[in-house]
């Protein structure tokens, strides 16, 4: 571990509407985390979360209750919103938290992006697109006119007038050899969802260096171990999904069809749950250990001032070695 890792909060739009993630934000200031990520779907994984607020509104209003900083873990730029509008509201977004969002982008999955009925495009392809995705958003983050006639972007004649004194820091997601590579060359920083040593290496041998490494888990506090656990598994079974499934089935009725194979001994071997302070310092570190610079955390359930009291007083301090 170390003393200038971040620890951050992770804001679940696909759990909770928008007045339940604004009082998170502030809660979670308060209990002393250091930043707000928030995720980006149009859809829940499950009916069961049940929610979906816009990302964009959510952070205009994080941006009117909180000081800490925000990132988007993560947004694809490709498909359900063009680049350049994309461009937009990271812009506006930057303004209005006086230059601490930082952008997180990722190739997608089908879940959020087919809605428009547009096919959803095989890989190596996706990658192709985020990259020129991130060429047409650099370009308008500058604020200059910007002409743009690429292999999968048309951008005509189109400015930003709203734009933050200094570009927001573009952060790319993988979850791969070949994606971690690709951040490595095109990002300012990485992201990926599990404490893979390799992956950040990966990253930082392709020209990744000294940028920042993010990673995000999930936990459930709560005073009864099993309950906790049957809460981890009611809400976020599609965690265990193996493999290529979060990439490519299109709705949140065929995650809950595929998460039917997750038991609730699998949440209970792979989420932390319950109240046990090493285990969830252990969950941590873990992050850092593998040269993560940022770990954000996110409660899953409703017992979140529970959450915000217990890493307040318990975790926090001591992954900062003042307790």
């Amino acid at each position: 571990m170390t003393a200038s890792t971040t620890y951050g909060y992770f804001l679940a739009s696909e759990e909770f509407g928008p007045a339940e993630l604004l009082a998170q934000a502030k809660a979670a200031e308060a209990a002393g985390f250091d930043a707000l990520a928030i995720s980006d779907h149009y859809h829940p994984w499950s009916d069961e979360q049940g929610q979906s607020p816009f990302v964009w509104s959510m952070i205009g209003a994080l941006s009117q209750v909180s000081s800490l900083p925000v990132t988007t873990l993560v947004t694809c730029p490709t498909v359900r919103m063009h680049p350049a509008l994309n461009a937009q509201a990271a812009a506006t977004s930057a303004v209005l938290t006086n230059g601490r969002f930082r952008f997180g982008l990722g190739t997608g999955e089908a879940l959020n992006e087919h809605v428009l009925g547009d096919s959803w495009p095989a890989a190596d392809l996706r990658f192709g697109m985020l990259e020129e995705a991130m060429q047409v958003m650099r370009q308008l983050l500058t604020g200059r006119m910007t002409t743009h006639r690429g292999e999968h972007y048309t951008v005509e004649n189109a400015r930003l007038y709203t734009v933050p004194d200094e570009p927001p820091p573009l952060y790319v997601s993988a979850f791969g050899p070949q994606a971690a590579a690709l951040a490595g060359r095109i990002a300012d920083g990485f992201v990926t969802m599990t404490p893979d040593a390799q992956l950040v290496e990966q990253f930082r041998d392709s020209g990744g260096g000294g940028k920042p490494v993010l990673g995000g888990l999930k936990v459930c506090w709560g005073r009864d171990r099993d309950q906790a656990v049957k809460t981890a598994h009611r809400l976020w079974p599609n965690l265990l999904l193996p493999g290529e499934l979060g990439q490519l089935l299109p709705t949140p009725q065929h995650f809950e069809q595929a998460s039917e194979l997750v038991t609730d001994d699998m949440v209970s071997s792979a989420i932390t749950c319950g109240n046990d302070v090493d285990e969830h310092l252990y969950s941590v570190r873990a992050y850092e250990e593998a040269g993560f610079d940022e770990v954000y955390v996110g409660q899953i359930g409703g017992e979140q001032q529970g959450f915000f009291d217990f890493y307040g007083s318990e975790v926090l301090p001591r992954l900062r070695g003042s307790a």
